[in-house]
């Protein structure tokens, strides 16, 4: 257990003794939660250091605390908070509270079957993936101590351009690469070097609610354009808000419906970009996963004039543990973004870094992926016949099986309702813009299991939406 450094200061002229307002401050930090049973506290000769008294009066503190059964004091294991407190205490410590916003309700908080974006944890590569990472960070410990490169390390930056070429047809510099902590962290990167604050951006109705969050809070005004059956509809984005400095789009697998921007609203897209000196942001959602054909190309990789922003993440590919992301930008960008990534973005842990270039270099990422592509295209197939058996409408979308819901059911009461339930669909109107017409349903992962345990889970959810309808 690791040490907790304790913050406080010392009255010394106070009526209270030392030693009685160390104890004091550490009874209330252990009430409180604050440290937690097993906790191990700093050792005398520490803490006298930091509070600048005799290592005595820290030992009259602790064999207080050890009389009173908050601490057990140990040769082998130094002073640790007990295990099991006393009686008479009172924990006034809540649960840490979730904050109240929808972002937070309904696509960061809730977790259970259903869940949607989290890759399957039975058929992940965990015995080589810590093997991989023990190597890695054994190296990144014994290197000579220094900043890194904030852009990320090079061998990764030059492994991405190169998968990028060969799978997704975008061919680029390295140092057109940067290594970013996800999706979000790379769009924070982008979008503190872009600084268009009070300027419009186009977004995809329905879209990612968090990425929508962020051009808010990056000071964009969203403009909604409505998504059909070829994607974002470009002609909509000009008609209502040609001046727009910023379009955000999924072009390979829309989020959450899962269709491909066909080549002619591409090339509109990019022309308009052109010609209104805009961006346009790529979010590569799901990558390479495509189930049931080769991924689409990327759009960076038609744009010839230098006017899409790319960003990629492992989150889905190898797992969002390792918070890991990439963005591609365009020459003229790379200062910019360079100056961001080095001043308030910069690059996750190396050791997370040569972890993922080790499972890439090995060969092990491609291999992986062509499971991941069988394991989800049978689970998603066998979600879908199960919810159909019990009468529903479904329709396979990446890697979730959207479910239509009968006349007036609210599908955002139906999936807070199922979260007491260890379920967690999300409601698919909360992908959609406020004040804008929203289509209902619910959006059901097709990560989590399989078998009788998914039947089960569907069982659970059909009762819970024909009670709530």
């Amino acid at each position: 257990m690791n040490k907790r450094k304790l913050m406080f200061a010392i009255n010394r002229s106070g009526s209270l003794s030392i030693s009685d307002q160390i104890r004091k401050v550490i009874t209330e930090a252990i009430e409180t939660g604050v440290l937690q049973p097993g906790a191990r506290l700093p050792s005398w000769i520490d803490l006298a250091t930091q509070l600048g008294v005799s290592r005595g009066t820290v030992k009259t503190a602790y064999e207080r605390l050890s009389d009173e059964q908050f601490v057990v004091m140990s040769r082998a294991t130094g002073t640790c908070v007990a295990a099991k407190l006393p009686v008479n205490t009172t924990k006034l410590a809540d649960a840490e509270p979730v904050p109240a916003s929808e972002l937070y309700q309904d696509f960061l908080f809730p977790t259970g079957d259903f869940q949607m974006g989290i890759p399957a944890s039975d058929v992940f590569p965990v015995p080589l993936l810590s093997r991989l990472f023990a190597a890695s960070a054994r190296k990144v410990m014994s290197l000579r101590q220094a900043y890194f490169d904030p852009r990320g390390e090079s061998e990764l930056r030059r492994e991405i351009a190169g998968q990028l070429a060969l799978s997704r047809g975008l061919k680029c510099h390295s140092a057109q690469v940067f290594i970013t902590t996800g999706f979000t962290g790379g769009l924070g990167l982008v979008l503190h070097a872009l600084a268009l604050h009070g300027k419009l951006a186009w977004v995809e109705n329905p879209g990612f609610p968090p990425a929508r969050k962020a051009l808010a809070l990056a000071g964009l005004t969203a403009v909604p354009v409505p998504v059909d059956s070829s994607g974002m509809d470009v002609e909509y984005g000009i008609l209502h808000a040609a001046s727009a400095s910023v379009a955000l789009v999924t072009p390979g697998q829309q989020a959450p419906l899962g269709m491909t921007l066909p080549l002619e609203r591409r090339n509109r897209l990019l022309e308009w970009a052109r010609a209104n000196e805009s961006w346009i942001i790529e979010d590569d959602y799901l990558g390479e996963l495509q189930l049931n054909r080769r991924a689409a190309p990327a759009l960076a990789s038609q744009d010839t004039f230098g006017r899409v922003i790319h960003i990629g993440s492992f989150s889905k590919t190898i797992s969002p543990g390792l918070r890991l992301g990439f963005v591609v930008v365009p020459p003229s960008l790379i200062e910019a973004v360079a100056d961001v990534a080095a001043c308030l973005c910069p690059a996750p842990d190396p050791a997370i870094q040569l972890t993922a270039l080790a499972f890439m270099n090995g060969g092990h990422f491609l291999r992986h992926l062509r499971k991941m592509k069988r394991v989800y295209n049978s689970r998603s197939t066998e979600l879908a016949r199960i919810m159909e058996g019990f009468g529903y409408t479904t329709h396979i979308y990446g890697l979730s099986v959207l479910i239509d819901l009968p006349d007036g059911a609210r599908d955002r009461a139906i999936a807070h309702y199922a979260y007491n339930y260890g379920l967690a669909p999300s409601p698919l109107s909360g992908w959609y813009l406020a004040d804008t017409p929203a289509r209902a349903g619910l959006l059901l992962g097709v990560s989590g299991k399989e078998g009788a345990s998914l039947l089960q889970a569907c069982q659970r959810l059909d009762r819970l939406i024909r009670k709530l309808s």
